[in-house]
């Protein structure tokens, strides 16, 4: 697997855990040899004061943009401030030439200011929503998701959600196994959707009805081979279908068909990364019914086939006859 370059954004006053989500995502949290080369820069000189009391030194300048396959902005000091030319300009150039760049929390703003967002979808902090959207009326703000893509540019809502979305791009290089991995070393949940809710009434079940809840979801991961409707999991629970769908969205953040769907597109990448089973059975093993369902929500979700991601995550594999 080739090097893949990430430049990280510093700047003064910067939120010490936003620069630290993506270089320890893509640093300690993942194997050694890494596939990654992380480069913290920055456009300011001498030592970067962070929010929390210390001090940090860049060894980068903006150059390193200019060689960059992603290019992530962590966060931003103020929203209220345009960001300085030089920097504008820099992630101008790295988007034109193909880089990927990525927005994390109020590094929205960056991107905005530097018109990659114009006519794209992204999203940032949902208590920052209304001023960005008053601010950038030509982007499509999603304030309701925890990151969102369009093509080549990438952005997060805040804080914890920068993870989340460091952790999709490791899946999208490295593969779910990769992924899922570096997220227990971190001991955080290893994939989040892009599509969760930023905001959760009740994140974790605290009442005996929604302990219940997160059993019966734990059931439903080890039987994703069954056919499951809201109908037929409310009779398991012993709920009402009304009340299964409210206290489902305030756990999870999503819709159930959102979340039953992302399980099961999250086995068929474990699967087609770790074993050597044809498409055909492990669509059956999945709850996709078909091999023909299988590929089609894999590459609407995930932009290629099962055959390329397993090509790309497995590449020895000697996979059994059968298309893919």
């Amino acid at each position: 697997m080739s090097i893949h370059t990430i430049a990280v954004l510093a700047f003064d006053r910067i939120s010490a855990f936003h620069l630290s989500a993506p270089c320890v995502v893509f640093g300690e949290a993942c194997p050694s040899p890494s596939p990654f080369r992380v480069q913290v820069c920055s456009w300011e000189t001498g030592p970067l004061r962070t929010t929390a009391g210390f001090s940090v030194t860049v060894e980068h300048d903006l150059s390193v943009l200019a060689d960059a396959d992603t290019v992530i902005v962590p966060s931003w000091r103020d929203p209220q401030e345009r960001p300085a030319q030089v920097l504008l300009s820099a992630l101008q150039a790295a988007h034109a030439r193909g880089a990927q760049v990525v927005g994390l929390c109020l590094g929205a703003y960056v991107l905005a200011e530097a018109g990659l967002l114009d006519g794209r979808r992204a999203t940032t902090h949902w208590a920052y929503a209304d001023d960005f959207a008053r601010r950038y009326p030509q982007v499509q703000l999603d304030a309701d998701v925890l990151y969102l893509a369009d093509g080549q540019l990438l952005t997060s809502a805040g804080t914890a959600a920068g993870i989340d979305c460091c952790l999709h791009l490791l899946r999208q290089h490295c593969g779910a196994e990769l992924a899922n991995r570096a997220a227990r070393r971190l001991v955080t949940p290893p994939h989040r959707q892009g599509g969760q809710a930023q905001f959760i009434e009740q994140p974790l079940p605290d009442t005996r009805r929604d302990t219940r809840l997160s059993a019966l979801l734990d059931w439903v991961r080890a039987h994703l081979h069954q056919t499951h409707t809201l109908d037929s999991l409310a009779e398991r629970a012993l709920m009402s279908r009304r009340t299964l769908t409210r206290h489902f969205r305030e756990l999870t953040g999503v819709p159930f068909g959102h979340w039953l769907l992302a399980e099961r597109l999250a086995l068929t990448q474990r699967l087609l990364e770790t074993t050597d089973l044809p498409v055909e059975q492990i669509a059956g093993l999945a709850g996709f019914g078909s091999p023909e369902s299988l590929r089609h929500h894999f590459r609407q979700r995930l932009g290629v086939s099962p055959s390329h991601w397993r090509h790309t995550f497995r590449p020895h594999a000697n996979a059994h006859p059968g298309p893919g």
